[in-house]
């Protein structure tokens, strides 16, 4: 964690604030019939990402060839998948939920059993140094990398796809992905310039485990201003549960809480330094209104001392 100084948190808020229109948290059900909130998640993504694309494909055996490059979230079933490439060459591995299958141009993919597959198309083909399969409970490449959402030593957080070489073997720019336990993360945002939009792919969750967000983060970086008449919808409470697909646009604050597995998908990817903590922000309301117990604004404690930036 580092320090970041006032003034520069303050002009990269005006900078956000003077931004398009406020960016929206939207919620698709995949588990649910026709995936609800999955249309309304696609519009707002691909308007904010030009070249980008993402559907969920329930319940299928095959993944027919597009002249594109995919990368397949399994999301449900597991089983065996075999992908062949428009010459007639193949390769085949055991996949399960939490894995990837990364697809190029013209190859299809098959398996022996039904799976739930979220798909990103993406405008640029992955390193061919990056396997097909890539499991990260089962490459040797991956292994736990506190941090982040995650900083507990004993943490679950296995990066697949990373933007830099020094916390991960497979470089891929146009997405990042990180499978992470998350029991109480810290409260930030990412920036509209130099920043990324994100996913929260939940595939298990404790009871209890929640989201919290806020779409008025210029709001928050000015608490001395902060009534108790504004309290009121500062920042929302979100339950989850297995099969929630959250879109959270740059620009939104969000912290996971109280125990959930989830794949977290960054597009492009997860740029260095892009990750402004408000904690510090949130303690210093409470503390202003005296507000206490429940009334009080959630906050991580441990990151609440100073501006966080990672």
């Amino acid at each position: 964690m580092l320090r970041i100084p006032s003034l520069l948190f303050l002009v990269l808020l005006c900078s956000l604030a003077l931004a398009q229109e406020a960016p929206q948290v939207t919620f698709a059900k995949l588990h649910e019939p026709g995936a609800p909130g999955l249309s309304e998640m696609k519009e707002a993504f691909t308007k904010n990402n030009p070249g980008y694309d993402l559907s969920y494909l329930k319940a299928t055996r095959e993944v027919p060839g597009k002249e594109m490059t995919r990368v397949l979230f399994i999301q449900q079933g597991g089983g065996t998948a075999q992908i062949t490439d428009p010459q007639g060459a193949s390769k085949s591995s055991k996949v399960a939920v939490g894995d990837i299958v990364l697809l190029d141009a013209g190859e299809t993919m098959e398996a022996d059993s039904l799976l739930g597959l979220l798909v990103f198309t993406v405008p640029e083909k992955h390193s061919d140094a990056i396997p097909s399969f890539v499991r990260p409970d089962w490459d040797p490449n991956i292994t736990d990398s506190p941090g982040g959402c995650a900083t507990e030593t004993n943490a679950y957080r296995r990066i697949l796809l990373t933007w830099h070489q020094d916390v991960g073997n497979y470089l891929y720019h146009s997405i990042n992905a990180h499978r992470v336990r998350i029991m109480d993360s810290f409260s930030h945002y990412h920036p509209k310039e130099q920043g990324f939009d994100e996913f929260y792919l939940v595939q298990m969750v404790l009871p209890g485990a929640k989201l919290f967000t806020s779409e008025k983060v210029e709001q928050l970086a000015m608490p001395e201003a902060v009534t108790k008449q504004q309290l009121e919808g500062l920042i929302q409470e979100h339950s989850l549960e297995v099969g929630d697909l959250i879109y959270l646009p740059r620009g939104v604050m969000h912290r996971g809480f109280g125990g959930v597995l989830a794949q977290v998908i960054t597009v492009p990817g997860f740029i260095p330094g892009s990750q402004y903590g408000v904690d510090h922000f949130l303690r210093q309301i409470n503390e202003n209104l005296g507000l206490k117990g429940g009334e009080a604004l959630p906050f991580n404690r441990q990151a609440s001392a100073f501006q966080v930036i990672l």
